[in-house]
Order: structure tokens, then C-alpha cells, then sequence
């Protein structure tokens, strides 16, 4: 055989050439044939492969062999398999130094033009956008958000931004009487927005410490409104994060229909589970119906003038036996009627009625007629109540007469369902008291006492429109609209349309989308895979009652020296890992409480009894309350984010007026009250002071840092 290769042309070699083979070609004949040395790691002796019938012509040369995994073959011949997966995971990249370039941090971002105080939304955003995928902070810098291991909040009620001046004295700290500007109290202007500078040398002996952890003092606005006398929750807003939106909802104008949150699942409810109760007629302005007051007042009790109330002795009279309720029944026995009103101006700030509509729960119209009021109506407002004049000319039906209508129809077992029906009572001057108001079931996102428009929870829940005509309501149409809202809460439970249904745990979402970066390790090393991130929630008594119970671990306490150790312990876990895991937890909250018991600052509503604090001064509270949260702060492993923040300003003066406002309404929407006779008056100039209460209330400070 002639084994020579003819030169290229020009010195180039061909991009292919054919050497002519007879027979099977081993590897030995290509070393011998091309004058070189097979590879070690070669093998040459491969056992030759005999073609079938089955096997292509093309194939029967090859080296490769067709089917290297045959079913059934049990020699391997020579084959090894080769598993990609086998390779080891990558390490995690080692935790960078202290002083290094690739350090995290949280700084003022020097150029930022803040428009207002930043809020405890702002700072939980923070803490999303390091963990999952938030929107970055415009306020703050966060440098080389990967890098970051943990984050730890502490939340510590009765801490103030006066504790921070230079000249604090904290033997007569709370002896000045309380002053609505509190001005001696806030360093910062109310139009200072920025974060004031924390030094060593100019802060309290006690507090000189915080300088050491933190770089700034930040003003923090808590949620809240001056107007309607009202703050919110500040750790309800911290542990709840609003839902998050598709992109195609980003873009979307108008109200987003309403979307089942991660995890949701339907429960059914029956209807009198959703009952108000006499403590939200007095909260919402009804008047109230015998049946809700104490049976020694019951005996004395008229109506006013004008009033009348349907024949229900007691609540109970209401009730239906087990055995007469069809099983599943939502409606559990009971007739469901749902009512709207259409009103008319005849005074100053008085409405009278001037159209009823009344269905039931088929939606089968039971009543609908045009009342006439007795006074002459000064204003149609046709773009809202859809009356014209033209339209009451022919009428002769009254008040009255709808009133002995209705107290044809309503008995005991039937329940009234509408949309602030306080309003629509007022005007058929009617009580009942077995009630559903879509008003509260369907709470406004920012508290009471705003409520949602009908028209908007029709769009969000129903996903239908109402109210759109330039002729005003259609109170048929608004009476349909209440009852399949009520319908839709029975089918998917009482907790449906609930501000909490509608956002997230802020735990729960860090354990559904938490994510894990290259630089702490991930799944295999790999950045931007989204994994759990386990948490821990410690707070006095049981975590277990609030949100705490979405947590990985909930750690109950009943000190603070407690709360310290239960921090320690979720960030560095057990050392043999007996329940929480060495190593601990990826974000720790936990909540301090002996401060805000000295300060008087305690919600006497909870479940907890207030701890004794005579024995001690403000001075050694406060010093306690430092050397713990640097304590904390010490044990702390690098790379961990650190909040600390106040929830919020003094609450005291705000909770006394709220209080006071709170009876005034009970007894003034008690029936047959007179204003001489109540125990308490409620003018502007309490109004007033309640708003400027809710004004200092809302004067929180924070702390933000990385170890």
C-alpha cells in the first residue's frame, strides 16, 4: 500500500485529503503508517467490532462506538462514563476584609435630594432589595449588595432622638410636662430631612457607643395620618411587604384587579361570620339598635325622634338551629337582603331619601320605589343620586311609608348587606342590627377610618364596572355589586380583601424568593439562583400569634436580657445544631420592650402584662439597653447588615385623645343621647390637639450600619 501523501500545493496544506484503507484500520497501523507514538492514555488494542446487518456501513469503521449504553448490555467494553455532575461544587468565595474594596456597605447617598423623611417602609424596602429583588434606594448607597451574609433589625419602642443631645439629662428627662410642639424633644426641624452625623464626643456617656456602630442618626417618619387621627402599625409595616407586580402590571394604569397571594387557599365562610359587631356601629356611626344595648339600659331605652328599629328583642333571636341549616349552606339558614339608597340634599349637611332598592340573595328585586321627603330638596346632586325633579313630580310615597315596609320584611333571621349602610340607615332613619358592611370587610389599605369606594372594590375584586353613566347611581345595580362582593368573601374566606391577604410576610417572602449571590455560596456557587432564606423572629411572649409565626424560628422571650441571647443564638445557631442550625440564620428580628415599658409607651391591650420597671432609672435603662444592642452588634459575623430603629415618636398623648373620641362616639350614637349629658365633648379644638398628638407620634429615629 502506497502510504505517501502528495505536498500541497504552494506549501499549504489541504483542508481535507483522502487516504485510501483496506479493512479495519487499528490504532497501531496509524502510528505506524504516520511515523508517531501512540498516547499513553490511548488505548491501542481496542477489540474490533464486528458489523451487523443492523449496523450502517458509514458506522462499520468507526471508532466511535454507536450505542454505548445498550439496554441489556452488561459488558461495558472498554467504556467509562463520564458524569458532569460529579465535579465538585464551587466553594463560596471567602469573606472579604474588613478594609477591603469589595466590602458591603450601606451609606448616605450625599446626593440624594431628599423630599421628605424616610419612612419604616423605606427601610424594609432596604432589606428587600438586599435579599430579594427590590428596587434599589435612592437615599442610601448599598455597595456590593452580594457580599452581604445576614441582616439583623432591632426594633426599640421609647428610644428618642432628644436622648441623642450632648447636654441629655436623663434624672429629669420625663419631669417637663408634655408639650405638643415637643420641640425640646426633636433635634431636627420638621422640614430637616437628612441624617444627622453621629460623634463620639458629642452624645451622652451612655450613648457614646452608638457612634462606634452607626454613622448616622436618621429622623423616620412613621405611617400614619395627622388628618383622620391614625398611625399604623409600626411593625406591621415592617413584616409586611406589599405584593409584588408583574411587569405587565408595572405598566398598567387604573386598579389592578385584586390576585391571591403565594399560598392562598379558599375556605369557605358562612355569611354570619362576617357580622358587624356593635363595637363597629359605634366606631363607624350607627345608631344602634336595642338589641346591641346592655338589657338594664335596654329597658329604658326610645328611639329617636322619628326612629324605628325592627322587632328583634335580643342578638340571639337571630340564631338558627344546627339541624335546619342546609349542609354548606354560606347563607346558614339566614334571609340575605341587600340594600342601597339614593339621597337628596334638604338642609345643611342633611340627606333625605329619595330612592330605595332592596334585592335578595338570587338578586331577585324585592322592593325599589321613589321616596318624596318631606322637606323641600334644595340639591338633586343627579350626577351621584341619578333623581331628577321630573322624576319625584307624580311621587307620593314617604318616609314613613317605606319604614312600615321594611319592618314588614326585616325579622330576626335576616341580615342587611351594603356599602357604608350607616349612611343609608341614617336616611330611613331605621336600625337592624344584624348588618354586612363591604365598607369594613374590604378595609382601606391605609386603616380606618378611610374606606374604599364601592366603584373601586367593584373594579379590584369583581373586575367589572359600575357608576360610569353621567346620570348618577344605579342603587339596583350598587346593591348587586355589595352582594357578590359579600358572596366572593363567603367563597374565599373572611380573611379575603384584608390588608394583610393583600401583601406578604415579609418572612414568607424571604423564604420564597430570598436570594442567594456567587459570593455566598448559593446553590452550587451559581449567582442570582433564588433560595430560602431562613429567618428568626424574637420578641416577648409568644412569636407565634403574629407574624413571627411565618418565621423559620420563632424565639419567645420574656426580658430583654433574653431577647440579647436569643439574637446571639439565630445568628450563630447552635453549636451542635440541636434546633437552629450552626451557622444560623440569613435575617433576625427581634424587638426590645423594657425601654418602652419605663417610657409609658406600653399597649395596655396586649396580651402581655407590663413589666415592673419602678426599681429602675431612665439613666440605667438606657445605658442596659446600649450595652445590650452592642453586644449584639459584637457578635455579630462580618458582612451582616444592621438595623436599629424606634417604630415611632411619644404615643401617649395620641392614645388618651383617641380614647376620649372613642367614647365621646359611643355615647353621642347612643340613642336618646343628649349632648349637655355626655361624660365627654369632642369640639375642633380637640380635634385639633389629636392631630398634633398624631403629628409627634410619628417622630421615629433609625440606625443603619454594617458590621
Amino acid at each position: 500500500m502506497d502510504n505517501t501523501i502528495a505536498s500541497p500545493e504552494n506549501g499549504f496544506l489541504l483542508d481535507s485529503f483522502q487516504l485510501p484503507v483496506e479493512g479495519t484500520l487499528s490504532m497501531a497501523d496509524l502510528t505506524h503508517n504516520f511515523d508517531i507514538e501512540a498516547p499513553s492514555q490511548i488505548l491501542t488494542d481496542i477489540p474490533e467490532h464486528t458489523p451487523t446487518t443492523d449496523t450502517p456501513a458509514s458506522d462499520a469503521s468507526s471508532l466511535k462506538r454507536p450505542k454505548p449504553h445498550d439496554e441489556g448490555d452488561d459488558a461495558d467494553d472498554g467504556w467509562q462514563t463520564v458524569d458532569r455532575l460529579s465535579k465538585k461544587s464551587k466553594k463560596a468565595k471567602k469573606i472579604p476584609a474588613p478594609n477591603s474594596a469589595n466590602y458591603p456597605s450601606i451609606t448616605f447617598n450625599h446626593n440624594a435630594k431628599l423630599q421628605s423623611k424616610i419612612t419604616i417602609d423605606s427601610l424594609r424596602n432596604l432589606l428587600l432589595y438586599i435579599f430579594t429583588e427590590g428596587v434599589a434606594p435612592q437615599w442610601v448607597a448599598v455597595s456590593h449588595r452580594p457580599e452581604f451574609r445576614k441582616l439583623v433589625v432591632l426594633m426599640v419602642p421609647g428610644l428618642e432622638e432628644a436622648m441623642f443631645k450632648p447636654d441629655a439629662d436623663f434624672a429629669t428627662y420625663n419631669d417637663q410636662p408634655f408639650n405638643l410642639d415637643q420641640r425640646a424633644r426633636v433635634l431636627t426641624s420638621p422640614d430637616d430631612y437628612y441624617p444627622r452625623l453621629l460623634k463620639r464626643d458629642e452624645l451622652p456617656f451612655i450613648l457614646k457607643e452608638f457612634a462606634d456602630m452607626f454613622p448616622h442618626l436618621w429622623p423616620v417618619r412613621t405611617p400614619g395620618n395627622e388628618k383622620f387621627g391614625t398611625i399604623r402599625s409600626p411593625m406591621g409595616t415592617m413584616l409586611t411587604a406589599p405584593i409584588e407586580k408583574s411587569k405587565g402590571e408595572k405598566g398598567h394604569k387604573g386598579v389592578q384587579p385584586a390576585k391571591e397571594p403565594k399560598g392562598w387557599k379558599d375556605e369557605r365562610t358562612r355569611i354570619t361570620e362576617l357580622l358587624a359587631m356593635p363595637e363597629d356601629f359605634q366606631a363607624n356611626g350607627y345608631v344602634l339598635h336595642p338589641a346591641c344595648i346592655p338589657a338594664e339600659r335596654r329597658k329604658h331605652f326610645q328611639d329617636l325622634e322619628g326612629w324605628v328599629h325592627t322587632h328583634v328583642q335580643t342578638l340571639d333571636e337571630g340564631d338558627v338551629p344546627e339541624d335546619e341549616i342546609q349542609q354548606g349552606s354560606i347563607t346558614a339558614g339566614r334571609e340575605v337582603l341587600a340594600l342601597d339608597c339614593e339621597m337628596c340634599v334638604t338642609g345643611l349637611e342633611e340627606f333625605s331619601l329619595t330612592r330605595i332598592s332592596l334585592i335578595n340573595w338570587d338578586g331577585t328585586t324585592i322592593l325599589d320605589e321613589l321616596v318624596k321627603p318631606d322637606k323641600p330638596i334644595l340639591d338633586y346632586v343627579t350626577q351621584f343620586s341619578g333623581i331628577t325633579e321630573q322624576m319625584l313630580a307624580p311621587v307620593t310615597t314617604t318616609l314613613k311609608d317605606i319604614q312600615t315596609k321594611l319592618l314588614e320584611i326585616l325579622h330576626p333571621r335576616t341580615i342587611l348587606v351594603g356599602h357604608s349602610l350607616e349612611s343609608d340607615l341614617k336616611a330611613l332613619q331605621l336600625t337592624h342590627p344584624y348588618v354586612v358592611d363591604t365598607a369594613l370587610l374590604f378595609p382601606h389599605h391605609r386603616g380606618p377610618p378611610l374606606k374604599n369606594s364601592l366603584k373601586f372594590l367593584t373594579q379590584r375584586f369583581l373586575k367589572r364596572e359600575i357608576q360610569k353613566g353621567v346620570m348618577g347611581h344605579d342603587s339596583i345595580e350598587d346593591a348587586k355589586a355589595c352582594l357578590d362582593l359579600v358572596k366572593q368573601k363567603c367563597e374565599k374566606g373572611k380573611f379575603w380583601g384584608n390588608q394583610e391577604s393583600q401583601n406578604e410576610n415579609l418572612f414568607r417572602r424571604l423564604a420564597r424568593v430570598g436570594k442567594a449571590y456567587r459570593a455566598n455560596g448559593g446553590v452550587d456557587a451559581r449567582g442570582g439562583v433564588y433560595v430560602g432564606k431562613t429567618s428568626a423572629m424574637i420578641d416577648w411572649g409568644d412569636p407565634m400569634k403574629g407574624a413571627g409565626a411565618a418565621s423559620t424560628f420563632p424565639i419567645g422571650c420574656k426580658s430583654d436580657e433574653e431577647v440579647t441571647d436569643g439574637v446571639i443564638r439565630a445568628v450563630n445557631g447552635d453549636l451542635v445544631g440541636e434546633e437552629i442550625p450552626f451557622g444560623g440564620v440569613d435575617f433576625v428580628f427581634a424587638r426590645f420592650r423594657e425601654l418602652e415599658a419605663f417610657q409609658g409607651w406600653w399597649n395596655r391591650n396586649s396580651d402581655l402584662s407590663v413589666p415592673d420597671m419602678t426599681s429602675i432609672s431612665l439613666e440605667s435603662c438606657v445605658r442596659n439597653l446600649t450595652q445590650r444592642i452592642k453586644r449584639i452588634h459584637d457578635s455579630l459575623p462580618p458582612c451582616t447588615g444592621f438595623i436599629v430603629f424606634s417604630g415611632s415618636g411619644d404615643p401617649r398623648e395620641m392614645a388618651r385623645l383617641q380614647a376620649m373620641q372613642a367614647q365621646f362616639k359611643k355615647e353621642y350614637n347612643a340613642p336618646g343621647s343628649k349632648w349637655d349629658d355626655l361624660s365627654v365633648k369632642w369640639t375642633d379644638r380637640e380635634d385639633q390637639a389629636l392631630r398634633k398628638a398624631v403629628g409627634v407620634a410619628r417622630n421615629g429615629i433609625g440606625f443603619i450600619g454594617v458590621r
